[in-house]
């Protein structure tokens, strides 16, 4: 599948929508730090965000320590940011949601 790289404007836009969610200095990638109650809230978390990667068979880097899950979105292929990375920051919002007071 070939992954069409965002344009600086609609990533300023999309980021309007993204809470939390920080452009990398050489804008190619989106981060944000969750924070949940305990371990199990965070595993839950992911696994609810794997089940949205594989769906969009676009896969995030991310790092877990107990509570807190640390996200990278970007695009490989594409050289930076595309609408698979906002579709899937936009589906880990809603799963943390369902785990974050």
């Amino acid at each position: 599948m070939k992954y069409e790289k965002l344009e600086p404007t609609a990533i300023d836009e999309s980021l309007k929508e993204l809470d939390g969610w920080t452009l990398s200095a050489d804008r190619i990638s989106i981060s944000k730090t969750f924070k949940f109650r305990n371990f199990v809230e965070a595993f839950g978390f992911m696994t609810e965000a794997a089940l949205s990667a594989e769906k969009f068979n676009h896969h995030p880097e991310w790092f877990n320590v107990y509570s807190r899950v640390d996200v990278k979105l970007t695009t490989h292929d594409a050289g930076g940011l595309t609408d698979h990375d906002i579709k899937l920051a936009k589906a880990m919002e809603k799963a943390a949601a369902r785990r974050i007071d």
